[in-house]
């Protein structure tokens, strides 16, 4: 839906499991084995993932100002059930948060999420405002005010609306 860059580091893991499902159509990346196979999901860890992916839009939208889409699963309760741990490179003594259990998933968003907050990018990772769309982005923006995943399309309906309503 959106000709903008994959957001970074490990938040466009975020962004793409996110954008999984495309609202308008219906159409879910999750019910077809290559878009499982792109988060390392088995069909019994499709709801699971599922949940995951609307608490992760829900803060999404709060980011971006807007309440959430539907009842949710409040994200942090989800990324509570994520065991980390904190690895240390021995030859350079770098560090780094990896998934310590079997549900792979969740403990790469809860460490995605951890690494973008000590970034300062966690806020700029947003869904589009427009009912029909929701799909995550991450604003570039330089006042970070972003509202839609592309001004020429969810951006340029949303001004042609109001523009009609004049």
């Amino acid at each position: 839906m959106t000709e903008r860059s994959a957001a970074p580091g490990g938040l466009a893991l975020v962004e793409s499991l996110v954008n999984t499902l495309d609202i308008a159509s219906g159409a879910d990346a999750l019910d077809t084995e290559d878009g499982r196979a792109r988060f390392g999901l088995t069909q019994d860890q499709v709801p699971a993932a599922r949940e995951l992916r609307e608490s992760l839009r829900a803060a999404l939208l709060a980011h971006a100002g807007h309440p959430p889409h539907t009842r949710v699963v409040p994200l942090d309760e989800l990324l509570a059930a994520a065991p980390l741990r904190v690895t240390v490179d021995a030859t350079d003594g770098s560090a780094a948060l990896t998934p310590a259990d079997g549900r792979p998933l969740l403990s790469r968003v809860a460490a995605a999420v951890a690494e973008s907050l000590i970034a300062g990018t966690w806020l700029r990772l947003k869904a589009c405002e427009a009912d029909t769309c929701h799909w995550a982005y991450y604003d570039r923006s330089p006042a970070g005010r972003g509202r839609w995943c592309s001004m020429q399309v969810c951006g340029a309906r949303a001004k042609m609306r109001r523009y009609r309503a004049r």
